[in-house]
């Protein structure tokens, strides 16, 4: 009985490692863009797989590539690799694109419109397999408006000339009352959600009597209340320069637009030295009346004592005002009497003036 045990045992052991010592191989590693549909979990050894590329994508050698599972559980090597096909980004959307002219199988472009605007044709087109677009570019179409209503004993002025029954996003006009009423606002436009601006009210609008401007006077005005639309002019005081427009405006507001100033001269703080000024090399002597108009430039000389060079500055007058170059040197009555020939106004001109220094001042007041 025990030799019949012992056999009975010993086959089957010889069983066990028979079958547990078999490899099989598991799904191959693919990378992306391998089709991967027909592949199995688990192969025996010897058998063999054809790798190729999904639809969409573009094998990176010729021929199929066949990979073989071995004794040893493992796969045999493969170069195939598949990127995917590219699709031709239209012209007139790659500056939309970050300047990028193609893009990958399976991208996806979203199209929208600016406010004011719709869309006409699909809002989406997606990368097909061979490389064209499942749908085209779109076309963005202005809202259209109603005409706007003029107000009531007013009318409307368009800035463009209107055809048929509707205006266009974007599109705007002005409001006008009959006189002497003014409307309550003056624009409308066709907005973005298609609506119009509604029209305004025309009523009575007055402005107060005008008052003066500093160192100007008003021309041509009664000093009385005026109506919508009536002007003002002003000038300024001799040697004044005015700055804004000269004319102001009763508004539908009741209010005056801004009024103008008048600007002052200057007057070059200086007793001694030489200038450039009004296209003209000057003594400050010279200089009569000593005049500078706002707005106007004087050019003062200034030494550069490591090249004994001299080098021009300009100054501006600003409404009474023209700071003194930092480096401009006032020069002793002596030195101006008699050495006048040794001026940086008079010596040789610097090949560059010398960069102004990042801790002082470039100008100082007069």
């Amino acid at each position: 009985m025990a030799p019949t045990l012992a056999l009975l045992l010993l086959c089957q052991v010889a069983l066990y490692t028979t079958v547990t010592s078999k490899k099989v191989c598991g799904r191959p590693s693919i990378t992306e863009g391998i089709d991967k549909a027909t592949l199995k979990r688990v192969y025996e050894v010897g058998e063999e797989v054809t790798l190729t590329c999904e639809q969409g994508y573009m094998p990176s050698v010729a021929n199929p590539q066949r990979i073989t599972c071995t004794a040893t559980g493992e796969w045999t090597q493969s170069n195939l690799a598949c990127s995917p096909k590219m699709c031709p980004i239209p012209r007139p959307l790659q500056p939309l694109a970050m300047g990028r002219t193609e893009a990958p199988f399976r991208s996806v472009l979203n199209f929208t419109c600016d406010d004011g605007y719709v869309i006409q044709g699909a809002n989406h087109s997606r990368c097909l397999h061979d490389g064209t677009w499942s749908n085209p570019a779109p076309l963005c179409k202005a809202v259209n408006c109603r005409l706007p209503s003029p107000p009531r004993d007013g009318r409307i002025v368009h800035n463009k000339p209107i055809t048929g029954s509707t205006t266009t996003y974007g599109q705007s006009w002005t409001y006008e009352c009959n006189p002497p009423k003014a409307p309550s606002y003056e624009r409308g436009s066709c907005m973005a959600n298609g609506s119009v601006t509604e029209p305004p009210v025309c009523r009575d609008v007055s402005c107060p009597i005008p008052v003066g401007i500093p160192n100007g006077i008003i021309t041509f005005a009664v000093m009385r209340q005026h109506g919508y639309k009536e002007k003002v002019k002003y000038a300024c005081n001799e040697h004044y320069v005015l700055e804004g427009e000269a004319e102001i405006q009763c508004q539908n507001t009741g209010n005056w637009s801004s009024k103008p100033v008048c600007r002052a001269p200057c007057t070059v703080g200086i007793k001694r030295g030489r200038i450039f000024y009004n296209a003209k090399k000057l003594w400050i002597a010279d200089l009569k009346p000593n005049r500078v108009l706002h707005g106007e430039h004087v050019v003062f000389y200034c030494l550069n004592r490591a090249e004994e060079c001299g080098y021009p500055v300009a100054s501006t007058c600003n409404n009474g005002t023209l700071p003194i170059p930092e480096c401009f040197e006032e020069p002793g009555r002596v030195e101006y009497t008699l050495k006048a020939k040794s001026l940086p106004s008079e010596i040789t001109m610097c090949a560059a003036s010398p960069p102004a220094s990042p801790t002082s001042p470039t100008a100082r007041s007069a």
